[in-house]
């Protein structure tokens, strides 16, 4: 699980770096709307690149080491699809970009379930 502090870290670092350039960058040049839009992608990739680290963490008081594994996998997945989606829309302004997102929010809710059944002792 050690990979996956390394993945949240780097996502977490990427999420800064990222609203930072929103923020300075993109102010003026894209429309408050896009702009929101943006900002929202920042916001769930820092949540879910916390939820990388805080599953990585947990990782030896959990039951389910292969669904640990894909909590942290899924969450990655909905970082990319989710947040990418909602950056590249926002810059570009292509709407149909619009229809990645969801999978990404589908990707983030799959992750959070397998956390919670890999929280759940056998038998129960």
């Amino acid at each position: 699980m050690s990979n996956y502090v390394k993945i949240g870290a780097v996502a977490a670092f990427l999420s800064v770096a990222i609203g930072a350039f929103g923020a300075h960058g993109l102010e003026g040049r894209i429309s408050a709307d896009d702009l929101e839009v943006y900002h929202t992608g920042v916001l769930y990739q820092m949540f879910h690149s916390l939820g990388i680290l805080l599953i990585a963490a947990l990782s030896d008081k959990l039951h389910s080491r292969r669904l640990t594994q894909w909590a942290c996998r899924l969450l990655l997945i909905g970082i990319v699809l989710f947040s990418g989606s909602l950056y590249v829309l926002a810059i570009s302004g292509v709407k149909v970009l619009g229809a990645i997102t969801p999978l990404g929010g589908i990707a983030f809710l799959a992750g959070w379930i397998c956390l919670a059944l890999a929280a759940r002792k056998p038998n129960t």
